[in-house]
Formats: structure tokens, C-alpha cells, sequence
């Protein structure tokens, strides 16, 4: 009977180390790979705390977080690449209501860090990536981006 379990608990374990690695990690504990994403539309918005813009564009992107989930799944990135534990502050500091992505583990993103801020990437339903989107957006600017095809 031992045996029987043993073996069982190693195959479990096997094929859950045979499942492809997340490419990014949420603040609402989501493991998510790009490929699972294909079929939507994505929005990654680069911010940090020093950047004017980026704080006075946030309640647009929570509006439109909540208005247009289903059009559009959109996620945060700190530009200064803080901590887990400095990013869960900044989001509750700044009421940042969309998820962010978390820096720890370090996240694969199919793009460069932008040069400048605020900075806005769309990946579109057959995955390809338009921007950076400069300057603030709006949930009108972020609605035209994503019909825009």
C-alpha cells in the first residue's frame, strides 16, 4: 500500500513540474502566461511614484478597469521595479484598483521597459504589441486603442 501511494505522489508531483512556468505573478496571486491571454486584449501600464502623470492617469485606468473588464484585462507595472511589499503599499497609497504585476518573481513581459513615462503597451488578440502609448490615457484613449483594429 505504501509503495502504491509513494508512487502516485511522485507522479503527481512530476506532472506538476511539467506545467509551463507563469511568465508573470499579480498582487491578486494570479500565475498567468501570455499564451493564456491570447484571444483578448491586454493592457500593461508602466507607472512609478515620481511621475506626475502617472499618478493623475490612475483614476482614469481604475475606471476603466472597472467599466470595460470584458473588452480588456488591464495591468500595472512600477517603472522602479519595487518589491512586493512596496508595491502592495503604493497601490493602497495611490487606491490603484487594477491588478498589478508583481516584480518578485522577476516578470516576463513581451516588450522593453519604456524610456520614458507614463508609458502604455496593448497586446492585441492574436498577441501582438502596439506602443508604447505615451503621455496619460484615458479610459476614452485606452477604448480607441483596443478598437482600433
Amino acid at each position: 500500500m505504501y509503495c502504491r501511494f509513494l508512487s502516485v505522489a511522485v507522479l503527481v508531483l512530476g506532472l506538476a513540474s511539467c506545467s509551463p512556468a507563469a511568465d508573470f505573478h499579480t498582487n491578486q496571486e494570479q500565475q498567468l502566461r501570455w499564451q493564456d491571454l491570447q484571444g483578448e486584449y491586454v493592457i500593461v501600464n508602466y507607472f512609478a511614484e515620481w511621475c506626475a502623470p502617472c499618478l493623475r492617469e490612475l483614476p482614469e485606468l481604475n475606471e476603466f478597469h472597472h467599466a470595460h473588464s470584458d473588452k480588456a484585462q488591464l495591468f500595472g507595472v512600477s517603472f522602479d521595479g519595487l518589491n512586493n511589499q512596496e508595491l502592495a503599499a503604493l497601490q493602497q497609497e495611490y487606491d490603484i484598483q487594477f491588478p498589478l504585476i508583481l516584480n518578485q518573481p522577476v516578470p516576463q513581459l513581451p516588450f522593453a521597459t519604456p524610456q520614458m513615462l507614463p508609458a502604455t503597451y496593448v497586446i492585441t488578440p492574436d498577441g501582438e504589441v502596439k506602443g508604447p502609448l505615451l503621455g496619460e490615457q484615458t479610459e476614452a484613449s485606452l477604448l480607441r486603442a483596443i478598437s482600433a483594429d
